[in-house]
């Protein structure tokens, strides 16, 4: 029998066949063209021009993780976009930040979530914590030939484990390489000094409050030496994207939030210009 046609307003055969309970499995069968690692540039001389997402940051406290993001997204030595989302739910319990070039970034985030919610309903329940970062190790390393041409994608994966009942976080290299972080981690051009940051401040015994102060710290730190990282804005109201996820699932905290803490933490730099000290033993 012939398989169903759009022509008779019915599905093709291939979404109707049993298979892989893997979105990312179906896609690669039916329509690989539309996979973000399998679009080809024309051939170019130097560094392709795109624009760029930043920082990205995460820590853990005893009911959960926070991750956050800076706004900013430059294009060389000029400023792109000033309040560009680089933090995004992946689903209930886990969350991506992204750094790299934000236009795959992007679109790699929404083909994950649609990896997660697909798994979810073809196979009755979520897939786990570590089973996630796994698949999102599959997605990046299949982007592997648009890092290649300078459009690498370096996201960050967070989220609360319900088996081991603990917040963990994941990163990753530009060929899908994952690395599970203790504590905290920094990803983007302004990581090594908000890991500098992070280093100093963070302590398990913090609490969600805390935890996301220092992340705001840290960013501050990171956009102080950083020129692709962007503190916060007073000026035009444009602050740090912080989420957290706990046992409650993922929670993004309001602008009033997270201004706040902005604020606090830039009203201390006038008298402390370096920031907060940790405790000399």
């Amino acid at each position: 029998m012939a398989a169903n046609s759009h022509d008779q307003g019915r599905l093709p055969a291939a979404f109707l066949r049993p298979g892989s309970s893997s979105f990312l499995d179906f896609l690669s069968d039916y329509a690989p063209e539309r996979l973000p690692g399998s679009q080809v540039l024309p051939p170019v001389q130097g560094a392709v021009e795109a624009v760029h997402g930043t920082t990205i940051v995460a820590a853990t406290f005893a009911g959960g993780v926070v991750l956050a993001g800076d706004r900013r997204a430059t294009m060389g030595n000029m400023i792109a976009q000033r309040d560009v989302e680089k933090v995004f739910p992946a689903d209930e319990y886990s969350a991506v930040g992204i750094a790299g070039t934000a236009g795959l970034a992007v679109e790699l985030v929404k083909l994950f979530q649609l990896e997660l919610e697909h798994f979810e309903k073809v196979e009755g329940h979520a897939l786990s914590l570590e089973g996630k970062a796994n698949r999102l190790s599959a997605m990046i390393r299949g982007n592997l030939g648009m890092a290649l041409q300078g459009l690498a994608v370096v996201p960050m994966f967070a989220g609360y484990d319900l088996e081991r009942e603990r917040g963990r976080i994941f990163s990753y290299d530009v060929t899908g390489g994952r690395s599970e972080e203790l504590g905290f981690a920094a990803v983007g051009s302004g990581s090594i000094f908000a890991r500098g940051a992070l280093k100093k401040l963070h302590r398990e015994d913090l609490t969600e409050q805390q935890t996301a102060t220092v992340v705001v710290q840290s960013l501050y730190d990171a956009a102080d030496d950083d020129s692709a990282t962007g503190g916060p804005d007073l000026a035009r109201r444009i602050f740090p994207i912080v989420t957290v996820i706990t046992e409650d699932g993922f929670r993004r905290l309001g602008e009033a939030e997270v201004s706040e803490i902005a604020r606090t933490v830039t009203e201390g730099r006038l008298s402390q210009p370096n920031g907060p000290l940790a405790p000399v033993l």
